[in-house]
């Protein structure tokens, strides 16, 4: 039987795997699944019955909780996309002897070692300042260009932190990215303190219905 360290709830280690990695790819942290208890589970507790995937999940899922969403900068490679702080990279390039990484948006990811743009979120690009890069390539590939048709077509909505595009197949237009930031679906303004800060309606109704249809 595994027992939660706070609270000292007791299940068996079948039911606790399924209910954490049902937490964890839904992108959150797991906490205890007793009714109305909200102790939070340790991540060398669970290594008692998580494979090496979810316990590296579980990771990353901490890692993301503990750094504020404004702070947030992922790698751009796309076969890396490590997760760092604005507030990591700004002290190693402090740290750095080169003067043009500390005069620009020039970083090395910690992870891959690969230099980009951390103010454009793009590999670095050389002899192009940001306002000319922006200017020259809107898009940073022709997939993206794509992307970006498809979104507008389908009325995705882009996070404006992480990037990351969202769909609403149901339910209100309260959006709780992954990487923490929340905002409208309808207009993309931030919601703070799970209030928004714009007036457009917060669910439709034909949404909630469809959704509660699903269920049955």
């Amino acid at each position: 039987m595994f027992s939660v360290d706070k609270c000292l709830h007791r299940y068996c280690f079948s039911c606790m795997r399924k209910h954490v990695e049902a937490k964890l790819l839904q992108g959150k942290l797991p906490e205890c699944p007793h009714e109305n208890c909200k102790s939070n589970l340790e991540i060398e507790s669970c290594k008692k019955f998580l494979n090496p995937e979810l316990y590296d999940i579980m990771s990353l899922r901490l890692k993301e909780a503990s750094i504020p969403v404004t702070d947030k900068v992922y790698c751009p490679f796309s076969n890396c996309s490590f997760l760092m702080s604005k507030t990591e990279l700004q002290e190693r390039s402090y740290a750095s002897s080169s003067t043009a990484a500390r005069g620009s948006g020039m970083r090395n990811c910690v992870k891959c070692y690969r230099y980009f743009c951390m103010n454009c979120n793009v590999p670095w690009h050389e002899n192009y300042t940001c306002s000319d890069y922006v200017k020259c390539f809107p898009y940073r590939s022709a997939n993206e260009a794509k992307l970006k048709s498809l979104a507008t077509r389908n009325r995705w909505r882009e996070c404006t932190i992480c990037k990351n595009m969202v769909e609403l197949a149901s339910g209100c237009y309260h959006i709780s990215c992954r990487c923490g930031y929340e905002f409208c679906y309808t207009c993309g303004a931030q919601w703070i303190n799970k209030k928004p800060t714009c007036r457009c309606p917060i669910w439709d109704e034909a949404n909630i219905i469809h959704r509660g249809q699903n269920r049955r």
